[in-house]
C-alpha cells in the first residue's frame, strides 16, 4: 500500500461521482437580527465611538434590531403615529430632547407612547439626557437606552453604515482574491486547477491575499462588491503536496488585506480546442455575484504558461480602461484609419508603399 491510503492506484475510500443536479450550490444568504449588546461593542472596538446604556437602563442583551435603518421620533413625540417605523432604532438628538424639556409635565406622556411601541433601544446623541423618571419609564417598558456625545447626524452616519454592513445580502464563493495593483482579482475555476498556487505566486511578485479558498462576497450598496476571507481561515493557504502555509507569518504584513473590492472575475479552466476564446477583447464578458455585474477573464491553462504575468496584466488593463484608454478599442480605430487610407475614403489618398510593412520608415543611423 503507498503513502495516502491508495492500493494497486484506486483510493481505499470509494468517492462515487456526483451529478451536477445533485451538487449543492452556495446560497445568498443575510443575517435576519443583532443583538444591542453586540452593536455596542462593534461600535466601541470597530468604529471606536463612545457609547453606553444610562444608568438604570435594562440589560442590553435581551434586546435585538432586525432592521438597518434608524428614526427619529419627532412627530412621534408630538403626537402623530402613523406609519411609525417602531421596529427601527430610536435617535433623540437636540431636537428631541428640547422638545420633550420643553413639554415639562406632558413629556412623560410623549415618551409613554414612544415606548409603547417597543422600539429596540433609544440612543441619546450629542451628550444629551433624560431626566431620571423618564429612564426609569423606559426600564419599566424594557425598552434600553443608551448615550454618547457623538453629534447626531454624524453619529446616524456611522450606525447606518454599521448596520447595513450587517444584514448586508452574503455569499460564500470558492476561490482566491488577491490584490494585484489595486485591483481586485477573484481567481475561480474547479478545485485542483490551481488557484491557489497562482495567489501565492502573485504575492511573492509583491501583490496582497486577501482570501483563499473561501471568499465571503457581501454586497454594498449599488453595483458594489466586497471579498473577505472567514474568521478561521484569514491568511491561511493550503497549497496541494506541502500543506498548510500561513502567508502573513512568511511574507509579513504588506502580503495581506483583511478585505477588498472584487472588481475582475478570472475563471481559470484547461484549454478546450471547442471553446472560442477572445483574442482582440472587443466583447466584454460578465459575471452576476449577487446581482452585480462583473467583468469576466477566461482564462485556459497550458503547460508552460505564465499566468501570474497574465493576471497582473488583466489588472492594468482593467486600470487602463477605468481611466478611459481601451487598448482594443484603440487598435480597431488604427486599424480602421489604415483600411480608409488604403480605400481613399474620406479623401484620403496617402499611400503606404515606402513603409514596406515596417512600423518605422527609416533606421537612422543607430545600429544597435
Amino acid at each position: 500500500m503507498r503513502d495516502g491510503g491508495v492500493r494497486h492506484g484506486r483510493p481505499l475510500i470509494p468517492t462515487p461521482s456526483i451529478p451536477p443536479s445533485l451538487v449543492r450550490r452556495p446560497q445568498p444568504f443575510r443575517r435576519e437580527s443583532v443583538r444591542i449588546a453586540e452593536l455596542v461593542d462593534r461600535l466601541r472596538d470597530r468604529v471606536g465611538i463612545a457609547i453606553e446604556p444610562v444608568e438604570g437602563s435594562p440589560p442590553l442583551e435581551a434586546r435585538e434590531i432586525r432592521v438597518r435603518h434608524v428614526h427619529r421620533p419627532g412627530l412621534v413625540l408630538a403626537g402623530y403615529t402613523e406609519h411609525f417605523e417602531h421596529q427601527r432604532v430610536q435617535i433623540l438628538g437636540n431636537t428631541e430632547c428640547r422638545y420633550l424639556a420643553w413639554l415639562a409635565d406632558e413629556g412623560a406622556h410623549a415618551f409613554t407612547t414612544l415606548l409603547s411601541f417597543k422600539p429596540p433601544c433609544v440612543i441619546l446623541t450629542a451628550g444629551n439626557a433624560l431626566p431620571p423618571a423618564l429612564v426609569a419609564t423606559a426600564a419599566e417598558a424594557g425598552v434600553p437606552v443608551l448615550r454618547t456625545p457623538q453629534r447626531t447626524v454624524p453619529f446616524m452616519g456611522l450606525l447606518r453604515d454599521v448596520l447595513a454592513d450587517h444584514f448586508a445580502e452574503q455569499l460564500t464563493v470558492h476561490g482566491s482574491l488577491v490584490d494585484v495593483y489595486g485591483i481586485g482579482l477573484l481567481l475561480t475555476g474547479p478545485a485542483g486547477i490551481g488557484k491557489s498556487e497562482m495567489a501565492l505566486d502573485l504575492v511573492e511578485r509583491g501583490h496582497r491575499l486577501v482570501a483563499d479558498d473561501v471568499v465571503m462576497a457581501t454586497r454594498k450598496g449599488s453595483g458594489i462588491l466586497m471579498g473577505a476571507g472567514t474568521e478561521l481561515a484569514e491568511h491561511f493557504m493550503e497549497i496541494r503536496g506541502l500543506g498548510i502555509i500561513d502567508v502573513k507569518s512568511m511574507f509579513g504584513v504588506r502580503a495581506i488585506r483583511y478585505q477588498k473590492r472584487i472588481e475582475v472575475v478570472v475563471k481559470i479552466h484547461p484549454w478546450d480546442e471547442d471553446e472560442e476564446y477572445t483574442r482582440i477583447g472587443m466583447v466584454t464578458e460578465t459575471d452576476t455575484v449577487l446581482g452585480v455585474e462583473l467583468p469576466l477573464v477566461k482564462l485556459p491553462i497550458t503547460p508552460g504558461k505564465n499566468v501570474t504575468v497574465i493576471c497582473e496584466v488583466i489588472a492594468m488593463n482593467h486600470l487602463l480602461r477605468h481611466y478611459g484608454y481601451d487598448p482594443a478599442e484603440a487598435f480597431a480605430k488604427r486599424l480602421r484609419d489604415r483600411i480608409d487610407r488604403k480605400t481613399g475614403v474620406g479623401g484620403d489618398t496617402r499611400s503606404d508603399s515606402g513603409a514596406g510593412g515596417r512600423g518605422i520608415n527609416w533606421f537612422e543611423h543607430d545600429y544597435e
